[in-house]
């Protein structure tokens, strides 16, 4: 009976559930529970097994740059407010479709913050999507070349959360301008983006170029954001200083 009950778990896909019950068996922890127990533990770890894969998935096609936790965000010599991070964490600033904008100077720790973020709303249940900013523009520029760019800034607008690390490095050029306008008025009040730059705010202006559309995309972008500032010293610098020490 054990071994019809497994096949026809197998062929209704019910892995997560056929493990358990393979394991109640072996481990004779089948006949310690009672019924109501036994179909309880066989339904969570069904439930546990599709979770698990669905999240997997979904960390997949985000594409994170780093394999980040909040848990792991360092806090010291006040770098970082605390407070706002974990309440970015909850990640009720998608629900409310508002954006989110981290800056700080160069290998401070902004990218893992955004990435950090990232995994908390995927594991949430969010979809998202990560994207350095100047791959993001010359794919895009390829896709205007081949055709697909409907199409690439269709699956950025189904995203509930979007991710645009490293942003404002180089000035922006027309098509990328246009580009970035498209972006934030798909997700304008309908979905949130993080912004993650070295480049303050105030100068992002500049960056974007052609005063009217950059009035209007940092209209879009700025407007009731979160604003996130990381100080101190570079997180990379420190760590290298670390092995250099080691190796004296």
């Amino acid at each position: 009976m054990n071994t019809n009950i497994l096949e026809m778990l197998g062929k209704m896909k019910l892995s997560g559930m056929a493990r358990a019950f393979r394991t109640s068996l072996e481990t004779g922890k089948a006949g310690e529970l009672t019924a109501d127990e036994l179909l309880h533990f066989l339904v969570e770890s069904e439930w546990d097994e599709r979770y698990n894969r669905k999240l997997e998935r979904t960390l997949r096609q985000a594409r994170f740059r780093y394999k980040a936790s909040v848990e792991q965000i360092s806090f010291e010599n006040d770098r970082l407010d605390k407070n706002l991070v974990l309440r970015l964490a909850d990640c009720n600033f998608i629900k409310r479709q508002e954006n989110v904008l981290i800056t700080g100077s160069t290998g401070i720790g902004k990218s893992y913050l955004a990435s950090a973020i990232g995994h908390q709303a995927c594991a949430l249940g969010y979809k998202v999507m990560y994207q350095h900013s100047t791959k993001l523009f010359a794919r895009l520029k390829m896709a205007k070349a081949d055709g697909s760019y409907l199409k690439e800034i269709a699956k950025m607008e189904k995203q509930e959360l979007l991710i645009i690390d490293d942003f404002a490095i180089n000035p922006l050029d027309a098509q990328n301008r246009s580009a970035l306008m498209e972006i934030m008025e798909d997700r304008h009040g309908k979905a949130s983006t993080i912004i993650a730059s070295q480049v303050p705010i105030s100068k992002w202006h500049d960056v974007i170029g052609e005063q009217t559309m950059a009035d209007a995309i940092l209209d879009r972008l700025v407007h009731d954001a979160w604003r996130v500032e990381l100080k101190g010293e570079s997180l990379r610098k420190k760590k290298r200083f670390k092995n250099e020490e080691k190796l004296i």
